[in-house]
């Protein structure tokens, strides 16, 4: 379509590295592929980290694989920002000099 999408992601792994190079190889292309991507990008975003983990869940199994990941993601369409995260991954948006606040980060602390 003509609709401007920039996605970007960051993992951050723990007990290894498994976890964060599958969900690098494959958590954008659950979301290109998504059947919300165009009229709820949103939805595309929550599905396909779930989609993923499923996949990789299936994956350690198969494989014995111990490790897990954090991971963050935008993805702007035309004007718009969306953000997904999981675990203590943080995005953080500043606009003119200002820190914008866009999450709240998660903490043992919080409900």
């Amino acid at each position: 379509d003509d609709v401007d999408r920039a996605y970007f992601a960051v993992f951050d792994g723990h007990g290894g590295v498994d976890a964060a190079n599958y969900s690098a190889t494959h958590l954008h292309v659950n979301v290109g592929l998504h059947e919300e991507i165009v009229k709820n990008p949103a939805v595309a975003l929550k599905c396909s980290f779930q989609k993923t983990d499923e996949m990789f869940l299936f994956k350690a199994k198969r494989e014995n694989l111990r490790s897990g990941t954090t991971g963050v993601s935008a993805l702007i369409v035309g004007n718009k920002l969306h953000i997904a995260w999981l675990g203590d991954s943080q995005v953080m948006l500043v606009q003119q000099a200002k820190a914008v606040t866009l999450m709240e980060p998660h903490k043992p602390e919080r409900e």
